[in-house]
């Protein structure tokens, strides 16, 4: 009775330690857990409003924003590789077109069994600088510009990251839809009154290529030195500036008195909007917690 009182006293006193040990993290164990989630928005500026809903423009016409969609494709989070990026080769967590590694090798998307030490070689690119996909964010959807929400997102093929250091988001755009009016600040008027506008861009041709694709700039560590639960809130923002190269004088209204930015016969106006698009920088918001 005294060995067995004594093997439950042990096994007692044992047990806060190996649950204390159950807390900490495990070899293989992922190193931060992404909680994704995306918004855009259409944000008229304070110094530039001109009543009425209308926003100034630099060109000193005044713009109103009726309706206005934008549909994202996905987001791509982007770790840097090689030139001293902080990306380093976990097995726990093989980069993008390996799985299954073990006893020294992964093997690839196309059969083959590759070494660590030659996976290590690829992600270094040579001693350049370069990136790799940490995890993909599809969202595949048409969000409201002027009832901005935040849609939360999964990750492929995890929201389970290794060690690495997120540098960057890219993002695929796939439709912009907008309507609404515009009126000339300047007296005299270059026109009369105001006039109603419409732009559309969706992929279009056999390759289907998205209307932009964005970076936006990203500083998140995966590692041990940081907690390990990461909110992520991602937004795009369009403003007003969208518009001020163009000269609306310039695009007259069709036979439906409506100013079609869709047009054909205006394709100059329209390139320059798609340019401004391109050069959008979506912005992320990031808080840890433990998990």
């Amino acid at each position: 009775m005294k060995r067995i009182a004594s093997r439950i006293s042990a096994n007692a006193w044992m047990l806060p330690v190996a649950l204390l040990s159950g807390c900490a993290f495990d070899a293989g164990e992922s190193f931060a857990v992404l909680e994704p989630s995306v918004e855009a928005a259409y944000s008229p500026l304070p110094r530039r409003d001109a009543g009425d809903g209308y926003q100034a423009l630099a060109s000193d016409f005044q713009l109103r924003m009726d309706t206005g969609t934008v549909s994202l494709g996905t987001i791509d989070l982007l770790a840097s590789a090689g030139g001293g990026g902080s990306t380093t080769f976990d097995p726990s967590s093989p980069p993008p077109g390996y799985s299954l590694c073990h006893n020294g090798h992964c093997h690839g998307d196309d059969g083959a069994l590759v070494d660590y030490e030659d996976i290590e070689a690829e992600l270094a690119g040579g001693g350049g600088s370069s990136t790799v996909t940490v995890a993909n964010l599809p969202v595949d959807a048409e969000l409201d510009l002027l009832a901005p929400a935040a849609r939360g997102l999964t990750c492929e093929p995890a929201c389970e990251l290794g060690k690495t250091t997120l540098s960057s988001g890219r993002w695929a755009v796939t439709g912009l839809r907008m309507t609404g009016s515009v009126r000339d600040g300047r007296v005299p008027a270059r026109f009369t009154g105001a006039l109603p506008f419409r732009f559309t861009a969706t992929m279009m041709g056999a390759e289907a290529k998205p209307v932009a694709v964005l970076t936006g700039d990203l500083d998140v560590p995966s590692d041990r030195e940081n907690d390990p639960r990461v909110t992520l809130g991602l937004k795009l923002e369009l403003t007003p500036a969208l518009f001020d190269a163009v000269d609306w004088s310039a695009v007259p209204p069709g036979a439906d008195g409506v100013i079609d930015l869709d047009d054909p016969a205006h394709a100059a106006v329209r390139a320059a909007l798609l340019e401004k698009v391109a050069g959008l920088s979506p912005t992320a918001e990031v808080s840890r917690g433990s998990r």
